[in-house]
């Protein structure tokens, strides 16, 4: 079963995860389809402990803040060294780096994870998993030192408005949404399709083979609410219509409910969502009947 489903991917993403804690992904990267991804050998993740990169008796990764305030910062010096370790270097073009027999031709993207970065999106998670490396730096106390955001990163990268104790959790989240992305990761190709914040329907090129389809692609908006059996369960009933077996209604009960929950929780979604003249119809209906 393995070896059939790696080969609807010919290539291998390859994640390198610099932390002071590796320990932390222990149990992160060995369940689920993180695990599987990795044993098809669609994905590879390499962690580089930082203190690995220190040469002093206590493997001393950060220091006091110039101008003072409070907390330690990131040295500059172990972090450059486990880039240099990657064939990352400042101011040059960076070597392809090897994964296994074969070379990667093109350059790693390197990622600093920080809560003064672009916030992360699904429409990113698509982007990244078009490459065939990317560096993730976990930073953690007040940060890193900024010189090395200068020197060797792509882009800084946040998970959401809020602060964590360092990039680990981040890190986990980037590799999860990424590598689901990737052709064969997936048991089914059509889940990363269609679900909170997906493509269009005219973006999706989904086989089903001849079978009217009752989905929308969501093309920026929340997913649709799920039902499964028992079709009643503490007095609530499962919507008739997604019972019915008439996929037209089906697509557009559900259309309909994607915009109703996201109007609901995350109505500045709608600004840039993908919406049909149908779609703006049923809107208006929702935002008059909640008037």
């Amino acid at each position: 079963m393995g070896g059939k489903r790696a080969l609807l991917s010919s290539r291998c993403m390859r994640f390198d995860i610099v932390t002071i804690f590796p320990g932390y992904f222990e149990s992160v990267f060995t369940q689920g389809i993180v695990r599987r991804a990795q044993a098809e050998r669609l994905v590879e993740i390499r962690l580089h402990d930082l203190r690995d990169f220190t040469h002093d008796r206590h493997r001393t990764v950060d220091d006091r803040p110039f101008g003072g305030g409070e907390g330690m910062v990131l040295k500059p010096e172990p972090l450059a060294e486990a880039l240099a370790s990657l064939g990352i270097y400042p101011m040059t073009p960076r070597a392809p780096t090897t994964s296994g027999a074969q070379a990667q031709s093109a350059p790693p993207r390197v990622i600093l994870l920080s809560a003064q970065g672009r916030v992360f999106t699904q429409a990113l998670a698509r982007e990244l998993a078009g490459l065939e490396q990317v560096v993730l730096i976990c930073g953690r106390y007040e940060g890193v030192d900024e010189r090395i955001n200068e020197l060797y990163c792509d882009m800084e990268l946040s998970i959401g408005d809020y602060v964590l104790s360092g990039g680990e959790p981040a890190a986990a989240v980037v590799v999860d949404a990424t590598m689901r992305l990737i052709p064969g990761v997936l048991g089914n190709e059509a889940s990363g399709e269609f679900e909170s914040f997906g493509v269009a329907d005219a973006e999706i090129d989904v086989d089903v083979e001849g079978v009217p389809r009752s989905q929308h692609g969501a093309g920026g908006l929340l997913d649709y609410p799920h039902y499964t059996r028992p079709a009643e369960f503490g007095e609530l009933r499962a919507p008739e219509v997604l019972m019915n077996g008439d996929h037209a209604q089906i697509r557009r009960w559900r259309r309909e409910q994607q915009l109703k929950k996201t109007l609901k929780n995350r109505p500045d979604l709608l600004e840039r969502a993908a919406l049909s003249t149908e779609d703006r119809k049923m809107l208006k209906a929702l935002l008059e009947a909640n008037n």
